[in-house]
């Protein structure tokens, strides 16, 4: 048997017939750029974050990336500023803060793979602006204390919730306790479009007009430019495919966390640490992450098994060559370093059979 790390074939063949129809009108339309599909999904997918609330906002960009460094971008977020971040988050988390030339200050993770709230005030300082909160592998990170936090310094909250569509903390969804919630839409998500894609939601009308102005290249008119914006724009048929997955989302969350749950129970191994999630939140299991201080061994021994695995991520951003400037050597972050030399992504995906997963959690379980 071989099994991929992930599979987004099956994703599509579910629902093949919708998204070919949705395609097909959308070609026919003879209309792909900021157009009704988009008016639609933008609607839809605020619905669903915010649980229809009228006074927050969706605004469909071209991708997460975007979403990010634009959101600091908007809240002005600028050179001499700190944004506080965890350490174990994906690269581009961090690049959202320093495309503005802002500072990152690292704060290691909880024994949940989030941003430890603990640690938080102890960096806060007088250039302290925001606080980057990552719901790290479709889980929900702790947010009571972090909102506090940021009422008391009066602090900016971003949230990266490129992984977490559907995610509850404290029954509230991801995306909708922060200034701007930053979503993506990479095939590979649990809402995942065909291409790249990506939106935020907003709570201030002001501030997503200024998103819908920015996105296209700085105009509200066409050729009337306000500012120098960009060009990211969530295109039609990204829309309208994403408005087709939106209406099963809840449906292909529920099989993930039935996969993560049958994970959970199954694999018994003293040579594994399992993922667990904080009290009162969720997970969608975007990923099943794994901890293996034999992790080499591991995949090597899963490969021999054709069982595909994926290490996220296997360098810390503050030890890649692109943070070097930042001065951070190894042994700074010691939580955050082990962990990436530690985790492991093991298959799950929609479509993944019960056989599949069966030889999966055989496999591990008489790993030695």
């Amino acid at each position: 048997m071989n099994v991929m790390p992930n599979r987004m074939d099956r994703g599509f063949y579910k629902y093949q017939q919708e998204f070919e129809n949705k395609a097909l009108n959308v070609l026919r339309s003879g209309w792909y750029i900021l157009g009704q599909e988009l008016k639609s999904f933008e609607s839809e997918f605020n619905s669903y974050i915010t649980d229809k609330k009228d006074d927050e906002y969706c605004v469909g960009l071209a991708s997460g990336l975007d979403a990010l460094w634009i959101a600091f971008k908007l809240l002005d977020i600028k050179k001499g500023d700190e944004v506080i971040v965890q350490g174990n988050t994906y690269i581009a988390s961090v690049m959202g803060i320093t495309i503005n030339d802002a500072t990152p200050i690292f704060i290691e993770p909880d024994e949940y793979f989030a941003i430890d709230p603990d640690k938080i005030e102890e960096k806060i300082s007088d250039k302290t602006r925001a606080i980057l909160v990552t719901h790290l592998y479709g889980m929900a990170s702790r947010m009571d204390k972090i909102i506090e936090l940021c009422k008391k310094y009066n602090l900016k909250l971003v949230e990266d919730c490129a992984q977490s569509h559907g995610a509850r903390s404290e029954n509230k969804m991801t995306g909708s306790f922060g200034d701007v919630g930053c979503f993506s839409f990479y095939p590979s998500k649990n809402l995942g479009a065909f291409g790249d894609a990506g939106a935020v939601i907003v709570k201030n009308e002001e501030l997503a007009e200024k998103f819908k102005m920015f996105r296209n290249y700085g105009s509200e008119k066409r050729y009337y430019n306000k500012v120098v914006g960009a060009n990211s724009r969530l295109d039609e048929i990204q829309a309208g495919l994403l408005r087709v997955r939106l209406k099963h989302l809840d449906e292909l969350n529920a099989e993930k966390i039935m996969l993560a749950e049958n994970y959970s129970r199954e694999i018994k191994n003293p040579e594994i640490v399992l993922p667990k999630t904080a009290p009162q939140t969720s997970s969608v299991w975007h990923q099943y992450v794994i901890r293996c201080e034999k992790r080499d061994k591991l995949i090597n021994y899963l490969n021999d098994k054709n069982i595909g695995t994926i290490i996220h991520y296997p360098i810390p951003p503050h030890l890649s060559e692109a943070y070097k400037y930042l001065g951070l050597s190894k042994g700074s972050l010691p939580i955050t370093e082990h962990l990436a030399n530690t985790v492991l992504s093991i298959p799950i995906y929609n479509g993944m059979t019960e056989l599949e997963q069966e030889y999966v959690i055989d496999a591990i379980n008489s790993f030695r």
